[in-house]
């Protein structure tokens, strides 16, 4: 009793003190910021000003008591002294009626902005300005507290029920938990229902020893509302005693009517309150709209915050089914805000359309938390609830989620933008959170409650932390990209400290070739050149000598400017090239420029002087990015924005009546057209311009005096140019700017004709190519499987005619000078030895052979030796693989004035398969697996035959482990090891790819222990030998947790590979994911079989214009030794007359028939040609050089002995065309097919003899004959090489590669003794020994050997078994197959050539003749040509001469 009364004396003296603060405060002539929490989330915040409050304050103070309608304990008026009458004392009841701003907060109305529940259907959130009287949102509060709070107390309590009925002023608050207990307390003897809701001071939350998360604590709550209310009703029904207890209190809780206590009719317990607010000591006469939309708010609250209960307002259940709906109104509320603003702020304009469902993240933490996170509106917003009670200020719970995910974000933010200036203010302005949360003895500001101040350790329960997938959910929801954004607007305030203005000199850039009438009245009329660094500069600076200098200034740009739309404040303040443009030009950062005032500037526009490579083309781009962002309107200004063009190739003729002149081309499609078609008619020379610096001071000049024709404009910005620019320069795009690279066209280029140019046109077609380099240099083809520089290495190879061990070191400066690499030795180094490589996990099909230390599996490659130290060559299986007889069908490339690679070459088998692949690009990456030769062999050869494919499994060449297939797309792979005995196991081998020092690193680890794990590992060695063998010792313990884990799991020796990223460029260089390998092997079948057919369409070609030409040949002889034709003492041009009246056919260098030519050069001309620069790429076919073929020929040519072998040489050259006649595409892709498999299998078997040897392969070549065979009296067929005259050339070799004339090198199958089907179909060398009496049985043989390889193969057979069996080849008679005409067996007789030309039937579905579009043409030769007829001779040749034909005489050059 005595704890009581002091404990109610504390409170009297509290609330005295209270009562004198609270009368300074109302009487000051203002409010104060600390009377009220000045935040925007506070639900009772006052918008008034502070003349409004002085009103309110004014005027005589009241006397005590004077409003308080509580009398009953006043006595007659007594005559008391003044100062008696000035110091008095106050009942409770009496202190909260006379300053209920200390209990329940202000009585008078102000104005806030507040959520509240609109009255329309369907019901919704929405922030207004409303006026409402906090004391009475707070009565009701504590209603509404005390039933929620009652969940807390019965957990198997669902429902409440809220009725407010405006018209009759009553409010209703139901729940249907645990009752009051109805009994007599035994201290105070009245019931516990009257102490509770009748007499202050009381409560049950007073222990605070207790752990309680009500929200109940001082013992004020409901009586409040009793006290300002005129009726207050209690009615509750108590289970335990049966009984139904009812009472009722009026006129402010001064009286109150005697309990009724009635027996229970049901067994549902239940507490219900009823009161009418005394509305007088609110100033109101009826609840208005503003105070019910805030009154239902607060339901609607308690239906979110409270969970496993159902919500009645009005006796309509509020469907809101947990917190994350309840949060769900609010986000849509202020999307709903968002656009309304948008719309009515740009009215007319196109509006976005708001966003599906707003961002939101939510998460329960635990049985006491669940908070959730949206972005806001730029302020920080808050709704949070302690307890169920409606924490509108926030407090220390609210403080300790937002700077938990202040933390997260900054650190976020400085991952993608390290320099980012960012303070969590900011931060903090972007979020919305959402908290719900029980907290064990809240304390708070005051008793309104709005604020809470406990301390984040005292809150009880698990420690708060935030979930790691809760905060990347909100990293996620576009929180940092705002934070930028708005540091950016921020960041423009300290960038327009850099603003240049217009005045008449600009110091401080001694680069800067100022105009004269820069930051004048005329400046306007001037331009700024800027141009790609110093060199350029110079030559600009040349040109100014034309136009002078009064208006045009120049100024270079080092390097490539700043991408500004993702720098940070700090680079773009330090950025000289920015800065020096903004001083220059007098531009004013985030300016709106347009046609009005423009004359502001120094200049009225820009030029820009670029090379016109890809680079340039980015330098462009990124001064268009500048000028967008940075000065809204600029490119709007008609013609601000220009560009210097040059010309890209310049022609000068050497011959014709326009000899001497120069024509440039600005484009590439230009010159292209003209070489076609005018440029075949006449002999010319080319020089290219990529780069500025080509161009010398002198043509500079010209190029500005006639500076119209070099002019380019760009378009004014229109709208969809703004999001074209953003997505190719910003890096929230990265995903629109992925499908923008894939939608690539090969071959697309801005249009050369174009005058003005549309920005978009501009980043679509040419910016476009400077973003796609980087792809397809990182990104292998699907039809050869390489990258560009793997490409140019197997070209280069060709072109050198490897065929000898060469330095790495060498072949790679020998690749960088002949195709035009340009990204350094390093690199190219890297890719040569990346091909040579043999290890397990590295290539299953080495392409170049390793001699010397080329890295081993124990770093993965890593440990190769320096390229000065290692040697490589082309593997023997490489040119299997890659067919030479494809190379003149294939589309080379130029670089500069050089053909270099192909755009892609055209395998037997797609290697992307056999190697892999792997690479990141711009945008995108590639991981292609690895897949076994032999299987992709065979589902060739199903393609081929049209069956079903087989399933391939990812396989490595000499790798031992498994690969289980788990779906589609992924695999496990496992490596091998198992237990030898009870404290041993044994690792035999490692997961493809894992390297052996991982592995080593993870077992000394477990050796030696980490700070995060003990040793485990007893002993560990190492017994490689061939393969892996790590021998590992254990406790008995860690072997039972390592079984118990499982061996391979315990030892890192299970991984997975996908095939979920196959991404290569398709045959029309477009970037395509393929989802499944069968469809990569579809895609290369069918170009692979389009261009077996290519290759048979050329070889007839060939042969047909071999016919035709010694049908000439051997005409032309016999009209000489029948002196039918006399061509000594006869002038070129009557001679060549003549042949042709004769009807005779003109061939070119390459032996392809020409149109007849009426036009020749003069022999002065010629004469020009061949003194003229060695930069002569094309030389016209004249009539005369068309003839070269006949008149060329020697006079010993001209015998009756060299005609009649010509004729055999015709009648061989026609079987050889019926043979190659017979085959299809597929027969001939089957024989390579063949010839692959079996330098498969050996290759196969060579490694693994190598491999369980345990020896270094050692390479042994055999020393190839250098001598010359000596020649018989009549073999001398060098007399049917037509003489040519020498050119001289620079750095020409002195020996060349001896080629077949009549056969080109390209379609000449290597000789094998096991390639009889070859030979027969693409000829033998034609090397005719009329004496050789073995011949006719060596044809026989030969023929019978391709029969049966035929029959083998599934071809059509010409020959029986027996008679193969009948007669076998060997080595010897191998070599001697030489087609001949008196050995072809007499089935039918030899067809003629116009039968040939001209019959369907011989010809199936091929055309004899087939224009080969993509063939390039050879160049002049500068040699004899010498026929060979034996490999022997071919390789003494090969080995004398370091270049083969690949070089500008080649079939690669056009």
């Amino acid at each position: 009793m005595l704890l009581r009364t002091r404990l109610v004396c504390n409170t009297f003296q509290l609330a005295k003190r209270n009562f004198f603060l609270t009368q300074n405060i109302f009487n000051s002539s203002t409010i104060m910021d600390s009377d009220f929490v000045d935040s925007g989330d506070e639900d009772f915040a006052p918008v008034v000003s502070s003349k409004t409050s002085t009103a309110k304050t004014a005027g005589p103070p009241k006397k005590p008591l004077s409003n308080a309608q509580n009398k009953a304990n006043m006595g007659p008026a007594k005559k008391v002294s003044e100062n008696s009458q000035k110091y008095q004392k106050l009942s409770q009841l009496d202190h909260v009626l006379l300053r209920p701003d200390t209990y329940v907060g202000s009585v008078e109305s102000f104005q806030s902005e507040q959520w509240v529940i609109s009255d329309e259907e369907p019901v919704s959130m929405e922030r207004k300005v409303v006026s409402v009287v906090p004391g009475l949102f707070k009565i009701f509060d504590e209603i509404l507290v005390n039933a929620a709070d009652n969940k807390i107390r019965d957990p198997t309590m669902t429902r409440i029920d809220v009725v407010i009925d405006a018209e009759n002023n009553l409010i209703e608050v139901k729940n249907d938990g645990k009752g009051i207990p109805v009994e007599i307390h035994e201290e105070e003897k009245i019931y516990i229902p009257e102490l509770i809701f009748g007499h202050l001071l009381t409560s049950s939350n007073y222990d605070d020893d207790e752990k309680k998360v009500t929200g109940g604590r001082n013992g004020y709550g409901a009586k409040l509302c009793n006290i300002f209310s005129t009726s207050f009703t209690i009615e509750t029904a108590d289970k335990q005693s049966g009984k139904v207890y009812k009472q009722t209190w009026s006129n402010n809780m001064s009286s109150h009517t005697k309990p009724k206590i009635t027996a229970m009719k049901t067994a549902k317990e239940y507490t219900k309150i009823s009161f009418n607010p005394d509305l007088s000591k609110f100033g109101m006469e009826r609840l208005d709209a503003d105070i019910l939309g805030v009154l239902r708010r607060r339901v609607y609250d308690i239906c979110g915050s409270v969970r496993g209960i159902k919500v009645y307002l009005d006796g309509k259940l509020i469907k809101i089914s947990n917190f994350s709906k309840y949060v769900e109104m609010y986000v849509k509320s202020l999307e709903a805000t968002k656009v309304q603003f948008t719309e009515v702020k740009e009215e007319g304009a196109l509006t976005p359309p708001p966003s599906s469902s707003p961002t939101i993240v939510y998460q329960v933490i635990n049985d006491r938390w669940e908070i959730a996170f949206s972005l806001s509106d730029g302020t920080f917003n808050q709704v949070s609830f302690v307890n169920s009670i409606a924490t509108t200020a926030g407090g220390t719970h609210v403080n300790l989620i937002a700077d938990m995910l202040v933390d997260k974000i900054i650190e976020q933010t400085k991952k993608k933008n390290k320099r980012a200036m960012i303070k969590p203010f900011q931060v903090r302005n972007n979020m919305f959170l959402f908290i719900n949360c029980l907290i064990e003895n809240p304390a708070f500001t005051s008793q309104t409650k709005e604020q809470l101040t406990t301390r984040p350790s005292q809150f009880g329960g698990k420690k708060m932390e935030l979930p790691d997938e809760f905060v990347k959910k909100v990293l996620k929801s576009g929180i940092v990209d705002s934070v930028l954004d708005i540091a950016a607007a921020n960041a423009d305030k300290a960038l327009k400290k850099g603003d240049g203005s217009r005045k008449s000199r600009v110091t401080g850039y001694p680069k800067l070739e100022d105009a004269n009438k820069a930051g004048t009245k005329d400046g306007h009329k001037c331009t700024l050149i800027l141009t790609e660094g110093d060199s350029a500069h110079a030559l600009a600076v040349a040109g100014l000598a034309v136009v002078g200098r009064d208006f045009y200034g120049c100024y270079p740009l080092r390097g490539k400017m700043l991408n500004v739309r993702e720098a940070t404040v700090d680079q773009i303040m330090k950025n000289a090239e920015i800065s020096a443009i903004k001083q220059i030009m007098g531009l004013q950062h985030k300016k709106k420029y347009d046609t009005s005032n423009i004359n502001t500037l120094r200049y009225g526009r820009i030029m820009i002087m670029t090379d016109q490579d890809h680079d340039g083309s980015h330098i462009k781009g990124l001064i268009i990015n500048f000028l967008e962002s940075s000065f809204p309107g600029l490119l709007s200004v008609p013609g601000f924005l220009i560009e210097f063009i040059t010309p890209i190739v310049k022609i000068t003729m050497l011959t014709g009546p326009e000899k001497g002149k120069v024509i440039p081309f600005y484009n590439m499609p230009e010159y292209e057209e003209w070489r076609d078609n005018i440029g075949n008619t006449y002999s010319y020379k080319q020089k290219y311009y990529k780069g500025l610096g080509t161009s010398s001071p002198a043509e500079m000049r010209e190029y500005f005096g006639m500076l119209d024709k070099h002019l380019k404009h760009f378009h004014e910005l229109q709208p969809p140019d703004v999001g074209l620019i953003e997505l190719a320069f910003s890096k929230k795009k990265a995903d629109d700017r992925k499908e923008w690279l894939r939608g690539f066209q090969p071959g697309t280029f801005l249009d050369p004709d174009l005058q003005v140019i549309p920005i978009s046109e501009f980043i679509n077609k040419e910016l476009i190519l400077f973003s796609m380099a980087d792809n397809i240099r990182s990104i292998p083809s699907v039809l050869d499987g390489f990258k560009p520089s793997q490409r140019k290495i197997l070209y280069g190879c060709y072109k050198r005619n490897l065929s000898s061990e060469i330095k790495v070191s060498q072949l790679a400066g020998y690749i960088g000078e002949h195709t035009g690499y340009h990204h350094g030795d390093a690199s190219l180094i890297q890719s040569i030895v990346g091909l040579a490589q043999d290890f397990v996990g590295s290539n299953n099909m080495n392409l170049l052979m390793p001699l010397g230390g080329f890295g081993t599996r124990g770093s993965g490659g890593k440990d190769a030796s320096a390229a000065r130290y290692i040697y490589t060559e082309l593997a023997s299986i490489t040119k299997k693989v890659f067919n030479p007889k494809d190379n003149p069908l294939l589309t080379y490339l130029q670089d500069d004035e050089q053909t270099v690679e192909p755009e892609w070459y055209i395998p037997i088998i797609p290697m992307i398969l056999v190697n892999g692949a792997e690479g990141i690009g711009t945008g995108w990456s590639s991981n292609i697996p690895s897949y076994n030769p032999a299987d992709i062999i065979d589902n060739i050869r199903r393609l081929l035959d049209d069956e079903e494919l087989e399933e391939m499994v990812p396989w490595y060449r000499g790798w031992e482990g498994d690969i289980i297939k788990l779906s589609p797309d992924k695999y496990k792979v496992e490596g091998k090891i198992e237990q030898i005995d009870e404290s041993t196991v044994e690792i035999s081998e490692l997961p493809i790819k894992m390297w052996t020092v991982t592995m080593k690193e993870y077992l000394l680890q477990g050796l030696a222990g980490t700070e995060k794990q003990k040793p485990w590992i007893k002993d560990m060695q190492e017994q490689h030998g061939v393969g892996i063998k790590f021998v590992i010792t254990l406790t008995q313990e860690e072997m039972a947790k390592s079984l118990a884990m499982g061996l391979k799991e315990r030892f890192k020796l299970v991984t997975s590979l996908s095939t979920a990223n196959m991404v290569a460029f398709d045959a029309n260089g477009r970037i395509k994911k393929y989802n499944d390998v069968k469809d990569i092997l579809k895609d290369y079948y069918n170009v692979r079989l389009h261009f077996y057919q290519l290759r048979k369409d050329h070889m007839v070609e060939q042969f047909s214009n071999q016919l035709e030409k010694l049908s000439a040949q051997a005409r032309f002889i016999k009209l000489i030794i029948d002196r039918e034709l006399v061509v000594s003492n006869k002038k070129k041009k009557d001679l060549v007359a003549e042949l042709q009246s004769l009807k005779f056919p003109s061939f070119d260098k390459n032996g392809a028939p020409v149109k007849a030519i009426s036009r020749d050069d003069s022999e002065s001309d010629e004469e020009d040609i061949v003194d003229a620069d060695t930069s002569i790429i094309h030389k016209a076919v004249t009539a005369s050089s068309s003839y070269d073929y006949l008149l060329g020929l020697p006079i010993w040519s001209l015998t009756r002995e060299r005609y009649e072998k010509l004729l055999a040489q015709k009648i061989e050259k026609e079987n050889e065309l019926t043979t190659l006649l017979a085959l299809s595409a597929k027969d001939l892709w089957k024989v390579d097919l063949h010839d692959l498999r079996e330098a498969w299998d050996k290759l196969l078997e060579d490694d693994l003899q190598r491999r369980l040897s345990g020896v270094a392969d050692i390479v042994t070549k055999k020393k190839r004959a250098r001598k010359t065979k000596a020649k018989k009296e009549d073999d001398d067929d060098d007399d049917f090489a037509p003489n040519k005259k020498k050119v001289k050339t620079s750095a020409a070799p002195k020996t060349k590669a001896k080629t077949n004339d009549v056969l080109p090198p390209s379609l000449t199958a290597p000789k094998q003794e096991n390639d009889i089907f070859s030979s027969a179909i693409f000829g033998s060398p034609i090397r005719v020994d009329l004496s050789d009496a073995e011949d006719d049985m060596a044809l026989d043989d030969s023929f019978s050997k391709f029969d049966d390889v035929v029959k083998a193969s599934a071809f059509p057979s010409k020959a029986s078994k027996d008679e193969v069996k009948a007669k076998p080849a060997t080595k010897k008679v191998l070599k001697k197959v030489l087609v001949k005409p008196n050995s072809i067996p007499a089935k039918k007789a030899p067809p003629k050539k116009a039968k040939i030309l001209d019959d369907e039937d011989e010809l199936s579905h091929v055309p004899v003749v087939v224009p080969a579009k993509n063939v390039p043409k050879r160049a002049a030769a500068k040699k004899a040509v010498k026929l060979v007829d034996s490999d022997e001779e071919m390789d003494s040749v090969s080995e004398s001469q370091p270049e083969s034909d690949y070089d500008d005489e080649s079939e690669f050059s056009e």
